[in-house]
């Protein structure tokens, strides 16, 4: 299980013991070097906003000026056009050198040779947490490093709690707790506030619900762990709220994008990762936000854990090894990158990155949270089968077309577990 008291004690700043991932007889014939005369160029790539292109391009800068034979080459755009771009690059055979990745197109790649086995370089790991490094491991080689980490909780407007009449959640609810207090939000709302939208069309609280069942959502062969009752057992969780105040209408939910609804003022609470919080201030204009722990029937058993909210890789095809893996370090491992992005990419997952990184206001909020959840939080999950970007993908869909009423959670069900199928066989 994963300790984050101990997460947060363990790992001296600087120390010369510290570990590295390298393989045995790694030598610098395994990527060129440059000189501050004559520096080589590396690509790196990310997606996100404006906000994030400034951050990383400062800490480019910062990176240049501690290594002057290396220069970086660095672009970024949407989420979406992030993954037509690197299939596009992949199918050619160029991938940039380094890039920001997704935990849900990890395996896609790297199981295909495409990522560079990051244990074939130095790169100083000694300040994660050894459970949270799996994450990025396929088949025993560690593929991608993460940047940063966040975990699932349910956010919620005391504001509106308190216009309303209605007691702030604390944490231990189980869900028939949980559905009854979305329930109490949507009556005293008046059809202008609703409860909140359909968490179980959300694939990662039904991995937390199956976590807390004790139920893989994937087996180590790459198949479904869960059967079909399982998934007509979690949509039916939610079944008694649709269609009433308690969630709001997927129509709604339509018009609001690309604002979600908590955003817009329109739910009180909203299941999802933590460090949205930045965001969801900004949207809503609140005050203040507050997070608790997901529902659980299990109250030893919260089906937590520490996600890494995005890693560094290479392309196995990288000329220059050397410079992008002590590019990937300082990324990871630096505190004054610690200090330029926050918690803008999630809680440095890096120790020493997040003891020289100082939180305040809506960064210390995410950070308490994950320090009040420590001791419930279990190992992180291994990367997701091939695919599973795709199934995500259709899980969502699915669901609102269960909220709009054009699926039962029969037919819901049957129509995911095919496609889910279909495509796994495809993979196979």
């Amino acid at each position: 299980m994963i300790n984050r008291r101990n997460f947060l004690t363990t790992v001296a700043l600087g120390t010369a013991s510290a570990a590295f991932l390298s393989a045995c007889g790694q030598s610098s014939s395994s990527g060129q070097t440059g000189s501050a005369q004559n520096p080589v160029t590396i690509t790196y790539t990310w997606w996100g906003n404006d906000d994030r292109a400034e951050r990383t391009r400062k800490a480019i800068a910062l990176f240049e000026s501690k290594n002057p034979d290396v220069k970086v080459n660095g672009n970024f755009t949407d989420f979406a056009g992030y993954w037509q771009k690197r299939a596009t690059e992949a199918a050619g055979g160029g991938l940039p050198d380094v890039m920001q990745w997704d935990l849900s197109y990890l395996r896609d790649y790297g199981q295909r040779n495409q990522l560079l086995d990051l244990g074939t370089v130095k790169i100083n790991t000694d300040a994660f947490d050894k459970s949270l490094l799996p994450s990025g491991q396929i088949r025993g080689k560690q593929f991608g490093i993460p940047t940063s980490t966040n975990a699932f909780a349910v956010y919620y407007d005391p504001a509106k709690l308190k216009t309303l009449g209605i007691a702030e959640p604390g944490a231990g609810w189980n869900y028939k707790e949980f559905n009854a207090f979305l329930t109490e939000v949507g009556s005293k709302g008046n059809g202008t506030l609703f409860g909140g939208t359909d968490y179980t069309g959300v694939w990662w609280m039904f991995n937390i619900w199956l976590r807390q069942n004790n139920i893989k959502a994937f087996t180590d062969e790459g198949k479904l762990g869960f059967s079909k009752d399982d998934l007509k057992k979690w949509w039916n969780q939610a079944g008694s709220l649709r269609g009433t105040g308690a969630i709001v209408g997927e129509d709604k939910v339509t018009q609001l994008l690309p604002k979600s609804p908590f955003g817009s003022n329109v739910t009180a609470t909203e299941a999802t990762w933590d460090n949205f919080m930045a965001g969801y201030l900004a949207d809503s204009g609140a005050k203040e936000l507050k997070l608790v722990p997901v529902p659980s029937d299990d109250p030893d058993n919260l089906g937590l854990f520490l996600k890494p909210s995005m890693l560094m890789v290479a392309s196995a095809k990288t000329k220059y090894k050397e410079a992008a893996a002590r590019f990937i370090d300082f990324m990871v491992n630096d505190p004054e990158v610690g200090q330029i992005f926050k918690t803008s990419r999630g809680v440095p997952a890096s120790k020493t990155q997040r003891d020289g990184t100082t939180f305040e206001g809506t960064d210390k909020l995410v950070v308490d949270y994950e320090k009040s959840i420590e001791k419930y939080l279990k190992d992180a999950p291994e990367p997701p089968i091939v695919g599973f970007g795709t199934l995500e993908a259709s899980f969502k869909r699915i669901s609102s077309e269960l909220n709009y009423g054009k699926q039962t959670v029969d037919s819901a069900a049957d129509a995911w577990f095919k496609e889910a199928e279909d495509l796994i066989k495809q993979n196979a």
